[in-house]
């Protein structure tokens, strides 16, 4: 499968997800540094309609990136920008122009692999935040370590330089499944869940 194979299949995944999410569970607390459901899809849908504009020619400009209300239909929303963020990282594919990310390395230009490929592993360890906030991430787990061509290009994207990752790596990066390790690599607790109420 090509990069942007993988790439669609990742939102897929994460559309199955978020498909389950309903309005009252909006305000659940997520693995994202306590931020509630509603700010993480947001974020989600931000991103993806921020990196299609990009893909068309838009630039980092921060204020295309920042996230869109979801309103009372999470999945739609989500899965509205997905289609977006499809069709145009499809138009720009041919050309392979460095896309500008305005959250990574300052903007510079990135080459579109890995700007893709820093993509589909936003798309699903935020997918993972979600389910985890749900309660349910071993699905979303064993869909992605069963598909090995997609579980290798989510390490590979988590897999940066030194000093690079977004948060400090959690123990354990080294031992688990590439799912897991991905999560580690990230600064991600795979054994985070919402306190009993």
């Amino acid at each position: 499968m090509s990069l942007l194979e993988l790439h669609s299949r990742s939102l897929e995944l994460a559309a199955a997800v978020v498909d389950t999410v309903q309005p009252e569970q909006l305000v659940l607390e997520t693995p994202c540094a306590g931020r509630p459901l509603r700010w993480l899809l947001e974020h989600m849908v931000g991103r993806h309609l921020g990196l299609a504009a990009t893909a068309a020619g838009a630039g980092p400009d921060p204020a295309l990136w920042r996230g869109v209300p979801v309103h009372g239909d999470p999945a739609g929303a989500f899965r509205h920008s997905a289609a977006r963020l499809t069709v145009a990282l499809a138009a720009a594919a041919p050309h392979a122009a460095p896309l500008r990310l305005p959250d990574v390395d300052g903007g510079a230009p990135l080459p579109f692999d890995r700007a893709v490929g820093l993509q589909l592993r936003d798309t699903l360890v935020h997918a993972w935040d979600v389910a985890a906030a749900l309660g349910s991430p071993a699905r979303l787990i064993a869909a992605v370590e069963g598909e090995p061509p997609l579980a290798a290009a989510l390490l590979a994207a988590a897999d940066r330089r030194p000093g690079r990752a977004p948060a400090a790596v959690r123990p354990g990066a080294g031992a688990a499944g590439p799912f897991a390790r991905t999560l580690a690599l990230l600064g991600r607790d795979t054994a985070w869940a919402l306190p009993a109420r």
